[in-house]
């Protein structure tokens, strides 16, 4: 006869805890006093960590600020103070490179900071501007002329050109205030004329049947729109006054040049020429690059140079700022230039 199963027939004791019921999720306290403290306890601690990330953050940026500012006037400090002061006899050098603009490396201003330095520094014992440039704005050019030739007089030290790539329109209209003009053979040497560019596009508009509907006080207030005709009597005075600038470009190099020029119809046509035929035309005296005419010519080998070098500061605030307007002046493409 077999037992009856005890574990089967025995009923279920209630002091005993179920192994299944223990599994289950205990159910939520009931809303009260104690679950709102909770909650607000739990929102306070998540707004002060925030609050902390938040200061972590700010500090960093900061700093970050801060250490970009110190780096910005440490470079202005090492550009001012990189190179010792020269104290022996030297070569001075002042690049042009680029174009000839009123804001750039090439300005008048950039070019006559370094020009005067290394006329006033008492151990050059003469200066070499090196070109590589395709020209730019007259009137940069002709301030450069003018003051090249008035530290030449102060100062009583000869100057010399050295072109490297190209000397073309305006960069020669300052190379011609050297006192010698150096080239490689294969250099570009001379474009001297002047040219004014833009574009035409008021009869792209008639046929497309749009109108042009700009107002001027004046007759010749809007001379040289692009979206409007050019009247013979306008074109008149453009070229005139393109034939005055060049004018006075012509009579510069003939001032600078003296009778080493030897002139042909050609000569100040807006042509350009390579280097061993500028020699030959007396736009140039000579082959030669830097180190020859510090050492052959000027007989003083050391070269130090005193080009004006642009900061980190100055670059960021041309990036964001200085830039725009000359850019939007070149949009124009209205203004004469020598190139």
């Amino acid at each position: 006869m077999t037992p009856p199963n005890d574990d089967a027939s025995a009923p279920s004791d209630p002091t005993v805890p179920n192994p299944d019921s223990t599994a289950a999720a205990a159910p939520p306290p009931p809303i009260g006093r104690g679950s709102f403290d909770h909650v607000m306890e739990q929102f306070a601690r998540d707004y002060l960590r925030d609050r902390r990330s938040s200061r972590r953050w700010n500090l960093f940026f900061r700093f970050g600020w801060l250490a970009l500012g110190v780096f910005a006037a440490w470079s202005v400090y090492r550009d001012n103070h990189s190179s010792s002061t020269p104290t022996g006899p030297h070569t001075a050098l002042v690049e042009l490179r680029g174009e000839i603009a009123a804001e750039g490396q090439a300005s008048a201003e950039v070019l006559l900071s370094g020009l005067k330095s290394a006329f006033e520094d008492a151990g050059a014992q003469g200066v070499i501007l090196r070109i590589n440039s395709p020209g730019g704005s007259p009137v940069q050019s002709g301030i450069v002329f003018d003051e090249l030739r008035r530290l030449k007089e102060k100062h009583h030290k000869k100057v010399y050109a050295v072109v490297e790539e190209s000397a073309a329109s305006g960069a020669y209209y300052i190379a011609a205030a050297a006192d010698e003009i150096y080239v490689d053979k294969a250099s570009i040497v001379g474009s001297i004329g002047v040219l004014m560019d833009g574009f035409g596009f008021d009869k792209v508009m008639q046929k497309v049947g749009v109108e042009r509907r700009l107002l001027t006080a004046g007759e010749n207030k809007g001379m040289l729109d692009p979206y409007s005709p050019l009247s013979e009597k306008q074109r008149g005075y453009a070229q005139a006054m393109l034939d005055q600038i060049h004018r006075q470009f012509i009579d510069s190099v003939r001032t600078g040049r003296g009778k080493r020029l030897k002139e042909t119809p050609e000569t100040f046509s807006g042509l350009f020429w390579n280097g061993e035929e500028a020699v030959k035309m007396g736009l140039a005296d000579g082959l030669g690059n830097l180190d020859y005419v510090a050492r052959e010519v000027i007989k003083a080998e050391e070269v130090i140079d005193y080009t004006p070098k642009e900061n980190v500061a100055e670059r960021l605030a041309k990036r964001f700022g200085a830039a725009l307007g000359e850019g939007a002046v070149r949009a124009l493409g209205r203004l004469p230039a020598l190139r």
